[in-house]
């Protein structure tokens, strides 16, 4: 490290260290904070402000939230969607950054308006509503997929990685005989797998909160995700009256069940991470940087 053989130097990297430290822990603190107030009692609960250790461990909050079958199967909802909707973003992202980022397409200036011009404009609820009843799609799971098929930040990222690969590479395959097919996905593909694997993780977590649109379209509880069915724990654990309720025992400490309630949303998440770090801190870098 520079300058750390100077008195100035190891000062610098003293008070270096002791802010980074502080900032990490007060990074982990606040999930420390969930996951032990999830597991506390109702007394210890009210009587502690900050709790990050519980003196005694319960189990009331979870068996809540389990009671049923109800959160099983909204949890494979979720799964479902987030993995059948990921694959599909992903698929129409990667072919649409691929094209936009050859500069032979004709037409590419003016098809790229059009996307970015989405960023600054939409039609609104109301209407993407009515589109979706048009085309049939509410109460179904395609109403959760089709209406985000694609993200057009995302889709820039990829574009701008794509394009800031070597054109050698494009040349030596079409010299081999490969097509445009060819050479997304046995070139580029696997050269862009730290993008890939960023923006995959960007769509993922998209689609594992989904929440609005399920609200919007779909009608039948039992094909609600496990975003929306979460929600509606919260509301019964607060003494309050919900529509269509599946909850009919007596709730534990509303601030227990809500605690419980962000493992249980957030621990998929934060499983899947540590697999795609390495890869997203490079691809994230990449992506924003290349020209």
């Amino acid at each position: 490290m520079v300058g750390d053989k100077t008195w100035s130097g190891r000062l610098f990297n003293g008070v270096n260290m002791v802010l980074l430290g502080l900032i990490g822990l007060a990074t982990v603190l606040p999930f420390v904070h969930v996951f032990g107030s999830s597991f506390a009692t109702a007394g210890e609960i009210a009587s502690k402000k900050f709790l990050l250790v519980p003196t005694e461990f319960t189990l009331d909050a979870y068996r809540y939230i389990f009671s049923t079958s109800t959160l099983p199967k909204a949890m494979l909802v979720s799964l479902g969607v987030t993995a059948a909707g990921t694959l599909w973003s992903m698929l129409i992202s990667v072919l649409t950054a691929y094209g936009l980022s050859r500069k032979d397409l004709m037409g590419r200036n003016g098809i790229m308006f059009l996307f970015v011009f989405t960023m600054l404009f939409n039609g609104g609820m109301i209407p993407t509503f009515l589109v979706v009843k048009e085309t049939g799609l509410l109460d179904s799971y395609l109403s959760l997929i089709v209406p985000v098929s694609i993200n057009v930040f995302n889709m820039i990222i990829l574009k701008t990685f794509f394009q800031g690969l070597p054109d050698a590479l494009e040349e030596s395959a079409k010299i081999d005989g490969s097509n445009d097919v060819g050479i997304l996905f046995r070139i580029i593909i696997p050269c862009s797998l730290p993008a890939i694997a960023t923006i995959s993780l960007f769509y993922a977590v998209t689609y594992w909160n989904t929440y609005m649109h399920a609200v919007l379209y779909l009608s039948d509880a039992g094909k609600w995700p496990v975003q929306v069915l979460l929600r509606q724990i919260i509301v019964l654990a607060s003494g309050l009256s919900y529509d269509n309720a599946v909850y009919t025992d007596a709730p534990p400490p509303s601030q227990a069940v809500k605690m419980a309630v962000i493992v249980v949303a957030t621990l998929p998440v934060l499983v899947v991470y540590p697999f795609l770090q390495k890869h997203f801190a490079k691809g994230a870098l990449l992506g924003s940087v290349k020209a």
